[in-house]
């Protein structure tokens, strides 16, 4: 059972994250027209003038990159757990339309909130399936192709394919609402990275001074925090001065700069932004 564990709880959160993304587009983007990103946001666009199912067409629109992936994406783990997201995903979208509890035409008409809204909720969806190592199809699977096989960056990818339909969106729905659009491609990346990462941030310190020990002790005996000291050499004038390294929280930070300045007010200090911190005094370092 442990051996499995792992990997039913990644495909949970896949199909927990698909079920998440799929409530932030028919909660508040396609009530409110505006275009997500990738095959959703194509979709999106087809069925304004057909009335064809965004599911059934998103899961189509993936099929060819399917394909693709299997062949050039890392074969049959990457394939399982894309085609997992896009039908779990697919499967949701249209399903939640028939529920009768689910209010199809949303639960407000202003734009401000849908499109914050839906990037929040979107977001939190993607952060999931990619927490679970999976992709949601779409533009995820072309950036990586074009990564590989031409050497573009994933990020220009993500660029120009959701620029591209948000374009397209412009043209079809309202040029406010695609200008909308692009406010929720950006907030919904920052949850993203926020779901995957944690909204834990950490400080790294770096501290060069003559006095390293009298600090660290302080650091060690005040702050409880644990302490490193590095062997550096000065560029200029190569002498050796040791470096000190730390990792603290955010409401720790005036703390240790009170101690550096009271043991050593010529100390040169470097605060750092780190996303996570895994090990003794933060979260368990876990698989």
């Amino acid at each position: 059972m442990k051996r499995f564990w792992p990997t039913f709880r990644d495909y949970a959160l896949i199909v927990a994250g698909s079920l998440v993304q799929a409530i932030g587009l028919r909660l508040f983007l396609v009530p409110a027209e505006l275009a997500s990103g990738g095959i959703s946001g194509i979709a999106q666009l087809i069925h304004h003038y057909t009335a064809w199912p965004i599911g059934l067409m998103v899961f189509i629109g993936n099929v060819p990159l399917f394909i693709l992936g299997w062949r050039l994406l890392g074969g049959r783990r990457f394939v399982l757990r894309t085609i997992t997201a896009v039908a779990a995903y697919s499967l949701f979208v249209d399903l939640l339309v028939v529920l009768p509890f689910f209010p199809a035409n949303g639960i407000t008409s202003d734009l401000v909130l849908n499109s914050l809204y839906g990037a929040v909720v979107s977001g939190i969806g993607y952060g999931l399936v990619y927490r679970a190592q999976g992709t949601s199809g779409g533009s995820d699977i072309l950036a990586r192709i074009l990564n590989r096989w031409r050497g573009v960056p994933m990020t220009q990818s993500y660029l120009i394919t959701d620029t591209l339909v948000i374009l397209a969106a412009g043209f079809v729905f309202s040029w406010s609402k695609a200008l909308y659009a692009l406010i929720t491609l950006y907030v919904s990346g920052l949850v993203v990275d926020t779901t995957m990462e944690g909204a834990g941030t950490v400080r790294t310190a770096m501290i060069v001074s003559d006095h390293c020990e009298e600090v660290s002790r302080r650091i060690l005996g005040e702050m409880e925090r644990g302490a490193t000291i590095l062997e550096g050499t000065g560029a200029y004038t190569g002498e050796r001065r040791p470096v000190l390294y730390c990792v603290i929280s955010r409401s720790e930070v005036q703390q240790l700069k009170t101690i550096v300045h009271e043991a050593d007010p010529c100390a040169f200090m470097v605060i750092g932004v780190a996303h996570e911190a895994l090990g003794e005094g933060f979260q368990p370092l876990k698989k």
